[in-house]
């Protein structure tokens, strides 16, 4: 009987297939209400005011609207909407955010009350063989608008994986920096990866399902998202940089975050900089090896 997680090699044909995905475009309408923001700074532990028509949108908070709502019946065994609708219909069973690159207009912030269209594109969708096996890349750039006009542009990564081999080993790890200006240390308990799974309305089973995770996935734990991670490292700039707002944000995952022990977010001023705007921000494992790189550019 053949493995659920079994996926043919994907071959020229194939992946020509995927790649006429490329070009493909939506876009969605949403309303930047405020209850969303109330619960994330509640689930980041922040004592913000309350939020109120014309309050600010904290950088990467976007990701609380556009959500997808796909029908019940529309779910794959992961938790995600069954492939081929927007994204191409990738034939490798494990899907992670990789990473992204964030642009601010400054000038037009996105503000609590605003209703905003975004526009997605799936610009490229890549295929390579690693040491744990084929990779497929699907680069998403997206457009959202205001009543004011261009507010963020955005690139999305995201990489598909063959399941694990039995016996497979993770890549070597890669030690983290040692010079941190700033840290917090996070516990990813369940309530938190629920919580931030509930926001962001992502069914993916890795974030809750330990059964699935551990058995079909062949993880760990838990893991921690990429986009939560993403969150804690500029919350932990607002945290020590007062007044910080964004202009440009790039992060890239390395390694995955379980919730089998503490995890923590650090950062420092970029060494090289010429400014006082660039800073380095990354995660850390308990273990202290780095799980995400990110660079920050303030406005």
């Amino acid at each position: 009987m053949q493995d659920s997680n079994f996926s043919p090699p994907i071959d020229a044909e194939a992946l020509a297939k995927l790649q006429a995905w490329q070009g493909r475009s939506e876009t969605l309408a949403d309303d930047i209400t405020a209850a969303p923001v109330r619960a994330l700074s509640a689930t980041l532990d922040r004592d913000d005011a309350p939020p109120a028509p014309g309050t600010r949108l904290p950088a990467l908070w976007h990701w609380l609207y556009f959500l997808p709502h796909h029908r019940q019946s529309e779910i794959g065994e992961d938790g995600h909407a069954r492939r081929g609708g927007f994204l191409p219909p990738v034939p490798l069973p494990r899907r992670m955010w990789a990473g992204g690159r964030l642009n601010w207009e400054t000038g037009n912030p996105l503000q609590v009350g605003d209703k905003v269209e975004r526009t997605s594109t799936i610009a490229s969708v890549t295929h390579k063989t690693g040491r744990t096996g084929e990779l497929v890349f699907v680069l998403v750039r997206h457009e959202v608008r205001n009543e004011r006009g261009l507010a963020l542009t955005e690139e999305h990564d995201i990489v598909y994986r063959a399941a694990a081999a039995p016996g497979e080993k993770a890549p070597p790890p890669t030690p983290a920096p040692q010079d941190a200006v700033f840290s917090r240390e996070i516990v990813p308990d369940d309530v938190l990866l629920f919580r931030y799974s509930a926001l962001t309305f992502n069914g993916h089973r890795i974030h809750y399902d330990r059964r699935y995770v551990t058995e079909v996935e062949g993880y760990p734990g838990l893991i921690v998202h990429g986009p939560l991670i993403a969150t804690l490292l500029v919350d932990l700039l607002r945290r020590n940089v007062p007044g910080a707002q964004l202009a440009r944000f790039e992060f890239r995952a390395v390694r995955p975050t379980f919730d089998i022990a503490p995890f923590r977010v650090l950062g420092k001023p970029a060494e090289g900089s010429s400014d006082d705007k660039t800073f380095s921000l990354w995660g850390e494992d308990a273990d202290g090896w780095l799980t995400m790189q990110a660079t920050a550019v303030l406005a």
